[in-house]
């Protein structure tokens, strides 16, 4: 009975307001939530949008950068001046190098030259090392005197000791071979070269390159200190050939490349000689004979020309590359025998 009077009884105003509040609080909040997952959604969209835009961008620029260009008249002319001037450079190099095997420019000569101008026939370099005092004394006892060394000068022929600087530059060997030198006066002293057995090939580059420098001769030869000389007839091969440029003369001889390490005359780079593994024609090591444009061309282009393990077939490789007349002159044979001409013998 209560219950019912209770529930007939009317809501008073402030009652009324209060559901209202809770009711309006509610749906406040309600509606903030959606109002962020709205502003999250479009933030998002936004956000990917952008995103898009940018990646379209980057395909429209790489797009515009690979489309081909419509070339105006004034770009062909550039193109065509530039193919032009490629053609003159490439023309240009191929004359430079000609020029060079074939004794470069003629006022070099006057650079290069000897001290004196004087003009000699020819120039022998006797390559010794820091061991080989006992046969230096026994060729200045023969053909290398003092006197002898004076007349060939005379007659336009130098004849040097050719040798190297020590490892240890300054050390006793330096010194033995520069009082040595002091007193017989016989020596050409490379001194940016280190002697090695190792280094013959770099040391056949510094001997030609120091030679042409230093003397203006016809011809330049190399010859091993254990080797008997006829000076006589050795001039004799060199009058016949007077006037001769390009000349290569020697032993000439190919032979086997030995790709084994450890064994004598072992070649590192034996795999760049084919399949074959033959070396390809070159003067034997003992003796050989340059005219003077080919040793100027060794001075000229030594910083570039390959050096292999061994002296005389770097020098044929280097004489492969250019227009050098080949000479195999028997008579330079040293290590053959029964010969009546030879000039050289093996000591």
């Amino acid at each position: 009975m209560n219950k019912e009077m209770e529930s007939s009884l009317p809501v008073t105003a402030s009652e009324r307001r209060s559901k209202s509040k809770n009711a309006s609080s509610k749906s406040y909040v309600i509606m903030a939530f959606l109002s962020c997952l709205a502003w999250l959604y479009v933030a998002g969209r936004m956000w990917q949008d952008a995103e898009n835009r940018t990646l379209l961008a980057n395909l429209l620029r790489k797009a515009s950068h690979q489309r081909p260009r419509v070339l105006t008249v004034e770009d062909k002319l550039v193109v065509l001046g530039c193919k032009d001037m490629e053609r003159r450079i490439v023309d240009t190099e191929m004359e430079l190098t000609l020029a060079k095997s074939q004794g470069f420019l003629k006022n070099q000569l006057q650079q290069t030259g000897s001290s004196s101008g004087k003009r000699f026939f020819a120039v022998v370099g006797v390559y010794t090392g820091f061991g080989g005092r006992l046969r230096r004394n026994i060729m200045r006892g023969s053909w290398m005197s003092k006197d002898a060394l004076a007349k060939l000068e005379e007659r336009g022929i130098v004849v040097r000791f050719v040798i190297g600087r020590s490892v240890n530059r300054g050390d006793s060997l330096d010194r033995n071979i520069d009082e040595e030198n002091r007193a017989t006066k016989d020596f050409l002293i490379l001194d940016g070269h280190e002697e090695a057995q190792e280094e013959l090939a770099d040391k056949a580059k510094k001997f030609f390159s120091t030679a042409v420098k230093l003397w203006d001769a016809e011809f330049y030869i190399k010859i091993d200190d254990n080797v008997d000389l006829k000076l006589d007839g050795l001039i004799e091969l060199l009058e016949s050939r007077h006037g001769q440029d390009s000349a290569y003369i020697g032993c000439m001889k190919s032979g086997d490349v030995v790709t084994q390490e450890g064994r004598p005359w072992y070649e590192p780079e034996w795999w760049k000689f084919g399949d074959q593994k033959s070396y390809l024609r070159h003067a034997a090591g003992s003796i050989f004979i340059l005219s003077k444009n080919l040793a100027q061309y060794i001075n000229i282009n030594s910083a570039s020309l390959k050096a292999y393990a061994h002296e005389d077939t770097s020098v044929g490789s280097w004489m492969m590359g250019i227009q050098a007349t080949y000479i195999d002159d028997t008579s330079l044979c040293c290590n053959y025998s029964g010969q009546n001409d030879k000039i050289c013998s093996l000591v």
